[in-house]
């Protein structure tokens, strides 16, 4: 981390900070600019209400942009083409395929709360929906039973794979931000995506599904099963494993009684920039030019996977600004002593912060990069353990999976492919994400005696 170079009255940098966060959601909520804007404008408040000299208001948000991105934009570019070859070449439909078959109907919500955390990992929340929603009516379909009951494991699965387990978007954000390597995220990412997964998805699901009946949606019968032909369940699952098993050799190839040229051979493969090289790669091979995709059609799903990153970068990027912003004014300074002489854990404290920014802006990015970059200014939480700093990415993401509401683009979504209405949604996709959120919290709060 860099040292603050300007030190705020104490006083006139908290006014500041709480200024430029009482700004963006006037801008965001009210006046409904852009998330990129309103983070920009608001950072620039913070700046000049703290007394920052406007030459270094300036270099920081140039830093800000630099440092939030480098350790970020190739991963969510790279992970984002896996995705896409992943969705394209009907590989989440075998996981979730073959796992229904496997588990059954009876079970079936195991099955799709399974595959949602598997490929919430890979793609977008929003795709992993479109691609897997259809499952969900299929098997309803045959058990006579509320689309609840399996859709609520399926997006409960979906949501805690991204929240949680890298090369997720939002767990690599946090990560990067409190410097916490990769490998010790998905250790302590995957069993609480499980956890957060069983909780949000198999418990409420079953209760939320049994308690209120939703039909199918209309156009059902335009829903048909996929006659074509799917890659094998192994090759797919082996495709989406290589990344994850790389990245957790390079962090466990320390201590391994292996050569020492094996070990830096075992490191650099599990660079994440690497291993997501690999497994696009892999992915583009054995599931699509095997599989007779024409270069063309390659290409085309690449750049189309590729649409919605420079929005993601932007927002991030943004929210990185206004970290950076706080961090060089000193807000770490000032405010760590205060919390630190609190009775609240930094774990809980961290989950406040993303869980008040979810609510009130509904982008669970900006709620992460907002909290993380908080978190990251005080000198105490980076002067603690990676593994405590790792338990503190997933409160902050769980925090910002916490009360999606009207104001969340996922809300939304779910209502519309579900064709529920509003009240119906809150009672059953707002609880199941504020479950999440509490089941990280009350699991990181445990962890963090012991770490």
């Amino acid at each position: 981390m860099t040292e603050t170079t300007f030190a705020a009255e104490p006083v006139r940098l908290l006014i500041a900070a709480a200024a430029g966060i009482v700004c963006l959601l006037v801008l965001i909520i009210k006046l409904k600019l852009h998330p990129v804007i309103s983070m920009m404008i608001s950072a620039i408040v913070i700046g000049i209400g703290a007394g920052m000299p406007l030459a270094m208001i300036s270099d920081t948000v140039e830093k800000g942009v630099g440092e939030t991105l480098q350790g970020i934009a190739l991963l969510v570019g790279l992970g984002s083409m896996f995705g896409g070859v992943l969705e394209s070449s009907g590989g989440a439909r075998r996981i979730a395929q073959t796992l229904v078959g496997k588990f059954g109907q009876e079970k079936a919500g195991w099955a799709l709360g399974l595959t949602g955390l598997v490929i919430g990992t890979t793609v977008f929340f929003e795709a992993g929906v479109v691609v897997l929603i259809p499952l969900v009516f299929s098997v309803a379909k045959q058990t006579k039973k509320s689309t609840l009951y399996y859709a609520i494991p399926l997006l409960s699965g979906l949501a805690s794979g991204y929240a949680f387990v890298p090369p997720s978007a939002a767990s690599v954000l946090a990560a990067n931000a409190l410097e916490v390597n990769l490998g010790t995220m998905i250790m302590v990412g995957v069993p609480m995506a499980i956890l957060c997964m069983v909780t949000g998805g198999i418990v409420w699901g079953r209760w939320i599904g049994t308690k209120i009946f939703t039909y199918l949606p209309k156009n059902i019968e335009e829903i048909h099963d996929e006659d074509e032909t799917l890659p094998s369940f192994g090759l797919v699952f082996f495709v989406i494993l290589v990344p994850l098993v790389l990245i957790l050799l390079s962090t466990v190839s320390a201590y391994l009684p292996v050569a020492e040229h094996i070990k830096s051979i075992m490191e650099f493969l599990g660079e994440p920039f690497l291993a997501l090289t690999i497994a696009t790669l892999l992915a583009i091979y054995f599931l699509g030019i095997r599989r007779g995709f024409s270069k063309k059609r390659i290409k085309e799903i690449l750049e189309h996977s590729l649409r919605p990153v420079g929005m993601i970068l932007l927002v991030i990027a943004s929210g990185g600004v206004i970290r950076w912003m706080l961090q060089d004014s000193g807000l770490g300074n000032v405010i760590g002593p205060l919390l630190e002489n609190s009775d609240m854990p930094l774990i809980l404290i961290a989950f406040l912060v993303a869980l008040m920014v979810r609510a009130s802006v509904g982008s669970s990015i900006v709620a992460i990069t907002m909290a993380s970059g908080i978190m990251a200014s005080m000198p105490a939480v980076m002067g603690e353990s990676m593994v405590y700093r790792a338990v503190m990415c997933c409160a902050i993401c769980g925090g910002a999976t916490a009360l999606s509401h009207v104001n969340d683009a996922g809300f939304w979504l779910v209502g519309t492919f579900l064709e529920i209405d509003e009240k119906t949604t809150l009672k059953s996709w707002t609880i199941m994400e504020t479950v999440i959120g509490l089941t990280s919290l009350a699991a990181g709060l445990i962890i963090s005696m012991f770490v």
